[in-house]
């Protein structure tokens, strides 16, 4: 296609996010959309006999072509949105549906698919391109080829329909966060808040021409009157403001919830899987909804007396506090005031250690020397919003691997969360070169205040150090068929390599390389960083129940629930999520107060029936790590073998053989248990 002025129609390693606007959506993806189906008619319409090079080559490059200029316009969504774009990208998401439901069921392209599978050129593939076909042929099954042609249409439909219904959840969950504000004049009601969330409620006042502190829905100003405000009636309004959202009114998702229930299982029956969960897992290391929900059973079990002791302790320690009983909006107060008095630490206490910059200067100099990766910041204009930096990633051999964004600060027209995103998937060339990748990792970290930078808690350094895993597991791939790279792996091994780099926020020589006071270059103490690791199992079965919660909670949907759903209501939906909520909660008001209508991972993200993999993966991670402490955390010939055996090999084996490559043995399934919560309850 010859270049146009739709900055969407972009070629080069980096995308003109700065030219992007919500006029160039609508006519730039639909000329996007024509020129994949221009390719695709010409590759089924070829007369030639199909070839590794004629068909498999081109097929994946079409692939590739469209979605790296189609996801531009998603994640301005995500990160920028205005009404405009909003309505512009709704107005092609459809069509972009409707396009890779279309791919995947093309007969004249499924029909050279197979042909080619019976050559001699097939059948004499090596064992990576071997495996590429293979998971074609079954993905084309999976997606409905082999269905007769009303299948097939009602297939698309249902994919349509499910992702206007998931992209509304996602706008419903936004807005409802942007839409709260709580006006506080009495800075008594502030009792107990660290002044630095203080000032930036005062500043959200100032910026609507108030007087007083305006507190809104976004974590980084909810997160500290729930773990600090003395006034438990603003924790109470906070709380169930931020857990209720979209249960009612203009934002109301629990019809939607429904609707993407009932769509999915239609979606199940109709490629003949018993259930959502069973269609999903096929694909995925778990390979069953039967083998994730035993799973989440065990670990569960297992996991239950360390809970059963943290919730003793928060309801003893409530009462200490003169609170006849522990409310969902007192655990965090009373967790952080009985870590406090425990162990003599809390989060601001650390916070002034982790100034964001210093610590990404750290995290670069750890995947310096461990991997031998070099990341060096450009200046460049074509970024989305001031905030936004840009970063280069040359390996030690001189290859330059990819580049990357970041954008770490909360503002109304962006999502919620953390996540990293692949905008340009590169990889080794057959001429001997090296095409450079390119992603970007977000959040909502802690912004900088007018005299000091931003300062992050713990939590926020390994989140930072998680999706940055994530980015290096993109950016180091070197895999050639570039649809088996990067993250295009089984989402219960994808968190693998973002999990792992959290376990380097926890160890001395790696903190001593950022964690220095923000004003006066001091380093972590030994003493605080003695009280914070002593800490680190803190209430671990509480956090591990909530998350098993989470995971059990979503294979129940989708497996018990679902199969009815045609026939029930959406309060009926709400009720049974409270019904599986219930054996993971300390009591029903705490069951009453689950996240259904703002779980964006279920219904608006890519984790529906694999929400169970976060601790699947995290299974993996603390048991690789072990070789890491156990060979040195910055061994330059571990972190080598990490990166030839798992980092860099994306999905080009089964990713337990890989793990077995690495750690040289199956999975330790107590290693989890091991790490997080000891041997046994406290």
């Amino acid at each position: 296609m010859t270049p146009t002025a739709n900055p969407l129609l972009f070629d080069g390693a980096r995308i003109p996010f700065h030219r992007i606007r919500a006029s160039h959506v609508e006519p730039g993806i639909r000329a996007v959309l024509a020129e994949g189906q221009r390719r695709i008619e010409e590759l089924s319409a070829a007369s030639e006999p199909p070839t590794w090079e004629n068909l498999m080559e081109p097929l994946d490059a079409m692939g590739r072509w469209v979605g790296e200029r189609t996801t531009p316009a998603s994640h301005l969504v995500a990160v920028a949105e205005t009404p405009e774009l909003r309505a512009a990208y709704n107005e092609v998401l459809p069509e972009i549906s409707s396009f890779w439901t279309r791919v995947s069921t093309h007969q004249g392209l499924w029909a050279r698919v197979k042909v080619f599978a019976e050559t001699e050129e097939a059948a004499a593939l090596d064992p990576l391109r071997a495996r590429h076909l293979e998971k074609t042929i079954r993905a084309f099954r999976r997606s409905g080829a082999d269905l007769p042609a009303d299948g097939r249409a009602r297939l698309e439909a249902l994919k349509v329909e499910l992702s206007s219904l998931t992209q509304r959840f996602s706008e419903n969950v936004l807005d409802a966060t942007a839409a709260f504000e709580l006006h506080i004049e009495d800075e008594d009601r502030l009792a107990g808040i660290p002044e630095s969330p203080k000032d930036r409620y005062r500043d959200a006042a100032r910026e609507r021409d108030l007087s007083g502190w305006v507190l809104t829905l976004d974590y980084p100003a909810v997160e500290p009157v729930l773990k600090y405000g003395k006034d438990r009636e603003l924790r109470r309004e906070i709380y169930r403001a931020y857990t209720t959202r979209c249960r009612e009114g203009e934002f109301d998702n629990r019809d939607l919830i429904l609707q993407i229930l009932v769509l999915r299982q239609e979606l199940s029956d109709l490629l003949g899987y018993p259930s959502y969960p069973d269609y999903v897992l096929e694909e995925r290391m778990a390979r069953s909804g039967e083998r994730a929900q035993a799973f989440e059973k065990d670990l569960a079990e297992k996991t239950r007396p360390f809970w059963e002791s943290d919730v003793a302790a928060l309801q003893e320690y409530a009462r200490t506090l003169g609170m006849e009983r522990l409310r969902p909006w007192d655990v965090s107060f009373v967790a952080e005031s009985l870590r406090k008095e425990r162990y003599a630490i809390d989060d601001e206490l650390l916070r002034p250690y982790f100034p964001l910059e210093r610590v990404e200067a750290g995290l670069f100099e750890i995947v310096r020397r461990v991997f031998g990766i070099r990341v060096e910041e450009k200046k460049i204009d074509e970024v989305w919003h001031p905030d936004v930096r840009y970063f280069e990633m040359t390996h030690e051999d001189g290859t330059r691997l990819g580049a990357f964004y970041t954008d770490w600060f909360p503002r109304k027209e962006k999502r919620q969360g953390a996540w990293m995103n692949d905008f340009i998937s590169g990889g080794p060339r057959a001429d001997g070169g090296f095409d450079p990748h390119l992603g970007t990792i977000c959040g909502n970290f802690t912004p900088p205040e007018a005299d000091r930078p931003a300062l992050l808690n713990h939590r926020e350094v390994e989140t930072l150090f998680h999706e940055f895993g994530h980015l290096l597991h993109h950016c180091t791939s070197r895999v050639p068929v570039r649809a088996l790279g990067g993250l295009n792996v089984a989402w219960d091994w994808v968190e693998l390599p973002s999990q792992i780099m959290e376990n380097w926020t926890w160890e001395r020589e790696a903190l001593d390389l950022f964690a220095r006071h923000w004003e006066t270059d001091e380093p972590l103490p030994d003493d605080l960083y003695e009280r914070m690791v002593a800490a680190r199992r803190f209430m671990g079965g509480w956090g591990q129940m909530r998350q098993l919660s989470f995971g059990t909670v979503d294979l129940a949907l989708h497996t018990d629930f679902a199969p009815k759903a045609s026939e029930a209501t959406a309060d009926e939906a709400m009720a049974f999520g409270r019904t599986q909520f219930l054996p993971f909660s300390v009591d029903d008001e705490f069951a009453d107060h689950h996240i259904l209508t703002s779980f964006s991972h279920l219904f608006a993200g890519g984790y529906a029936a694999g929400y169970y993999s976060y601790l699947w993966s995290e299974v993996l991670d603390a048991d690789a790590f072990g070789r890491f402490q156990r060979e040195g955390i910055f061994n330059r010939e571990t972190g080598q073998a990490y990166v030839d055996s798992i980092l860099s090999r994306g999905d080009s084996e089964d990713p337990e053989e890989l793990f077995r490559q690495f750690v040289g043995r199956d999975p330790d399934p107590e290693a989890l248990i091991r790490r997080n919560l000891g041997p046994k309850a406290a």
